[in-house]
């Protein structure tokens, strides 16, 4: 039963809607760019707190190589072997953490500054979609200055041609009347 309610609920996902007003789609899509972007700098820190614990992981592995040369040197002068032997293997697996440690530190670097370009860049977008969020703002505001203006010149229009229909029904009217006359036999009379 709790698999079956799982199962509906991933494979109905939510289709985001789109807004009507399209300055409602600039705000959702700078919101997801802006979260997008506050996600990728949560984990560059988070490499970078990675980053510092490596680096402290390294130090205390040089240390334990300094460490291990001396104490090889006194048991090689001493001519204890197995405490030398011991030690070469000490010495070989610190390396060898070492060795790890420096490619993830590398790693984390790379990665760390990888997605501190990807915040960058992020958020040079969201400047850029403000940008043309204001101009778009400002285009619609024209716009509906525009479209009221346009419309009271269609009005306008519509009563010249109105008053124009009138005047024309006006003079069918007279023709139609002087017609009229001419076959009662009245004549015209000049206005």
């Amino acid at each position: 039963m709790l698999f079956d309610w799982l199962r509906k609920k991933k494979t109905t996902p939510k289709q985001a809607e789109r807004p009507k007003d399209p300055l409602a789609a600039f705000d959702q899509l700078i919101e997801d760019l802006e979260r997008q972007a506050a996600e990728i700098r949560k984990s560059a820190a988070t490499l970078l707190a990675v980053r510092g614990d490596l680096g402290r992981h390294e130090g205390r592995y040089l240390k334990r190589l300094e460490d291990i040369a001396k104490r090889r040197a006194a048991a090689d002068e001493q001519g204890d072997s197995k405490i030398a032997l011991a030690l070469e293997r000490d010495r070989v697996q610190t390396e060898s953490f070492l060795s790890t440690t420096r490619e993830a530190l590398n790693r984390a670097e790379q990665d760390g500054k990888l997605l501190l370009e990807a915040a960058a860049d992020i958020g040079n977008r969201v400047v850029e979609l403000r940008t043309e969020r204001e101009s778009a703002s400002a285009r619609l505001a024209v716009g509906g200055l525009v479209s009221a203006a346009l419309r009271e010149q269609v009005e306008r229009f519509e009563k010249v041609l109105a008053v124009d229909a009138a005047r024309d029904e006006i003079e069918r009217a007279h023709a139609l009347a002087d017609i009229y006359r001419e076959e009662r036999g009245e004549s015209v009379k000049p206005e």
